[in-house]
């Protein structure tokens, strides 16, 4: 992530150069939750289910809840960047139950990449100046990996699909360790509306393929260090 954080950070140089001071690139962890409103479930060749999903999130869990973004703050600290989350969302046993599948999860990542706009505060305490207030937010696309299995099926729905529209909010407070590094902690709010396919299995002549329809709302307390230049 770190990599394609560089790569998109490079870009918006060009474009901002003018008005630009300065470069940021932040690596967070932290501990996060998620719900849903109803969703809808269609297996491959059956009606349309809507039910309450519960989810798990594990952020501890390997693959890590873990974050990254670039932002290139102006003279003004007005900030734009992106920003990437891998987060988790796993069905809980009972509605996988209800719902006829062995396997309802995003686990190789609920994947939230956005395009940020930034505001910060710097000397916003007159006696603690190496704190800075920021806030923000971002527009952009949910990209999770669809892990589904289906009762009984032969095959299993698995791989990356573009499911969507996702927002992000955040809140947070920066301390400054030098003038390069930095240590922060932030709250965190996204929401995403997805729909992901789910695959028909080839063992059944004609079967269409099914769906899954979720709008995931998550909340995240985030701790990472920060570097600019």
């Amino acid at each position: 992530m770190l990599k394609h954080l560089k790569i998109a950070a490079a870009a918006l140089m060009l474009t901002a150069a003018p008005a630009t001071a300065e470069l940021e690139l932040s690596l967070y962890l932290g501990t996060q939750s998620a719900s849903s409103g109803t969703d809808t479930v269609r297996l491959p060749g059956a009606a349309p289910v809507r039910r309450d999903i519960k989810w798990n999130v594990k952020p501890f869990d390997n693959p890590l809840y873990y974050g990254g973004r670039a932002t290139w703050w102006t003279r003004n600290n007005l900030g734009f960047g992106i920003e990437g989350t891998h987060a988790k969302a796993i069905a809980k046993p009972a509605d996988r139950a209800a719902l006829g599948v062995d396997k309802l999860e995003f686990t190789d990542g609920h994947n939230i990449i956005t395009a940020n706009v930034m505001k910060r505060w710097p000397g916003a305490f007159a006696k603690a100046t190496r704190f800075t207030p920021y806030a923000g937010g971002g527009i952009g696309i949910a990209v999770p990996h669809v892990d589904i299995k289906v009762t009984g099926a032969s095959n299993r729905t698995f791989g990356f699909e573009a499911t969507g529209p996702a927002l992000r909010g955040i809140l947070g407070l920066k301390f400054d360790l030098s003038d390069k590094w930095a240590l922060f902690s932030e709250y965190q709010i996204t929401w995403s509306d997805n729909d992901a396919k789910i695959k028909a299995d080839p063992a059944v002549p004609g079967q269409t393929a099914g769906s899954l329809k979720t709008e995931l709302l998550t909340h995240a307390l985030n701790f990472g260090v920060s570097y600019s230049f």
